[in-house]
């Protein structure tokens, strides 16, 4: 998989396209959750793309300090259903965590976790906080990882 991040200006329609598509098909069509995924933050994120080919397979999007959260964030984690047994979550994640590192100086990332994932959140060292909650009708709890 090949990853490649950037910001919102630098993205091609083409990018923008498929990573939307992603996003919907994964939060919207797949978890049956209507919600409006294109909140206004997408021009204030990093994008953390993961392609095979020209098929955008893994996505994250990553916040600096105090956009998102008080600390670096990284949201919208996304793995096309057909690749999701390839390990290609663990991949984007490494890259996002990386991106921040690089683009915002900083090691410390939080993040809101659908419950059900926090064994893999927890993989790459993030660890929950707080009490679970719902958000969008689905379990969540937020999850922090310190430099």
């Amino acid at each position: 998989m090949e990853i490649t991040v950037k910001s919102f200006e630098e993205l091609s329609i083409n990018e923008l396209h498929d990573l939307l598509k992603l996003r919907s098909e994964i939060f919207v069509v797949e978890q049956n959750c209507v919600y409006l995924d294109i909140d206004g933050k997408d021009q204030k994120a990093l994008h953390v793309m993961g392609t095979i080919g020209n098929a955008l397979v893994a996505y994250t999007r990553c916040f600096p300090p105090g956009e998102y959260f008080e600390e670096a964030a990284i949201g919208r984690v996304s793995v096309n259903q057909a690749h999701r047994s390839g390990g290609y979550g663990h991949q984007i994640m490494k890259a996002s965590m990386q991106a921040i590192d690089k683009k915002f100086k900083t090691k410390t990332i939080k993040l809101s976790a659908q419950t059900y994932l926090i064994p893999f959140y927890e993989s790459h060292g993030f660890e929950s906080m707080g009490e679970e909650y719902l958000e969008d009708g689905i379990p969540h709890i937020e999850m922090v990882k310190r430099a």
